[in-house]
């Protein structure tokens, strides 16, 4: 059965790596981006330029390209990494993490809700280093406090979401070799991207709302 997807931050990275999954897999790929790349075009997917989805016109934009599309699987991938220290604390990179990694991808869903599909699915691409009780080092305050909030919503989600049969996963990709971390991951995007798409065919709603690495495993909170 062919699918109708739709990626946020598809233009590079895992979200390009899973618009090219979906493509050979035969689907039908809307990939939403800021700005489009050689690789994305490459893809000879349908792809929507000018989405910044933390911002009005954005999302505006978004809605405008998507207008009477259903959508069987929507991933909202889009994201951003700063670095702060408890020495070195910046409140405005703090909040722009918060606006794109975690307002941004609620928005998002609340804005295409009426495009679902029945038993459609949403995945929220996060990060281990959102859970609490995984937290270790320390630092990276605005990242680690974003993703921790984008959890909570995602789960706020899972629930608003049931009645209408849709399911949501909550995903964090693994350390990927993509910009954000300056290639130096342990796993390709492109590993990251086929475990990621496998999870979420295997999403039910059963299990809406478990937030998994992409290797399978269930992370904690």
């Amino acid at each position: 059965m062919i699918k109708t997807i739709v990626i946020t931050g598809a233009n590079r990275g895992i979200g390009l790596a899973m618009a090219s999954v979906y493509k050979s897999q035969g689907h039908n790929v809307y990939a939403l981006c800021r700005k489009t790349s050689a690789a994305l075009d490459a893809l000879n997917v349908h792809v929507v330029t000018d989405v910044d989805v933390a911002t009005n016109t954005g999302i505006k934009n978004m809605s405008k390209a998507l207008s009477g599309i259903g959508i069987d699987v929507l991933i909202c991938n889009a994201g951003i990494l700063r670095d702060e220290s408890l020495s070195e604390l910046n409140l405005d990179t703090i909040r722009e993490q918060f606006e794109v990694n975690a307002i941004a991808p609620l928005v998002v869903v609340d804005a295409l809700q009426c495009n679902l599909n029945p038993d459609g699915k949403v995945a929220m691409i996060t990060s281990r280093m959102g859970s609490i009780a995984d937290n270790g080092s320390g630092g990276r305050y605005g990242y680690r406090m974003s993703k921790a909030a984008l959890n909570a919503a995602a789960m706020s989600l899972s629930k608003d979401l049931y009645s209408q049969d849709i399911s949501v996963g909550i995903y964090h990709p693994g350390y990927v070799q993509t910009d954000m971390v300056n290639n130096g991951g342990d796993i390709p995007a492109s590993v990251a991207a086929e475990r990621i798409v496998g999870l979420i065919e295997e999403l039910t709603l059963a299990e809406t709302g478990v937030f998994r690495h992409s290797n399978g495993e269930v992370l904690p909170w």
